[in-house]
């Protein structure tokens, strides 16, 4: 389903559920000027459809003694679909690593990893990340401090 398909109620519902996963159906349809039988229609449509994947809660990482944030660039030797596979289903496993994208330039793979400290990180490094299939390189960037939290897509109206 483009973006371009959904129409202004549509793209206000999602605006809204980025800002605030935890609404009532019924406080979800006063903001967007629905009655609640048609909001959630509207809202199963788009989970059905694939447009609304989950609701998450978001975790201060810190609080919760992941102090370490890390984007590690993974380089592999070659390009064979068995290894990439192999790689990729390696770093599925690894509840450390948060994000994974496979990526175009220097790397192959950019993930991103939270950690407890920098004792943590040797340790998935040493004996996870290096043991990879096929790695060439691996280049590790610390997070200094967020800027920019994850923030919602930018739907804009219709």
């Amino acid at each position: 389903m483009p973006l371009d398909s959904l129409d202004a109620i549509d793209r206000r519902i999602l605006r809204e559920l980025q800002a605030d996963g935890r609404l009532s159906n019924v406080e979800l349809a006063e903001r967007v000027g629905l009655s609640p039988s048609p909001c959630l229609r509207r809202v199963r449509r788009l989970e059905q459809a694939g447009v609304i994947r989950g609701y998450r809660a978001l975790l201060d990482r810190a609080r919760l003694g992941f102090g370490l944030t890390l984007f590690v660039a993974i380089r592999i030797e070659g390009h064979e679909e068995a290894r990439e596979s192999a790689v990729e289903e390696a770093i599925r496993a690894m509840p450390e690593v948060i994000a994974c994208h496979l990526v175009s330039g220097e790397a192959d793979f950019l993930l991103e990893i939270v950690l407890p400290d920098l004792a943590a990180y040797e340790g998935l490094l040493l004996r996870r990340l290096l043991r990879l299939p096929g790695v060439k390189d691996v280049r590790t960037s610390f997070v200094l401090r967020e800027v920019k939290p994850p923030a919602p897509l930018p739907i804009a109206p219709a």
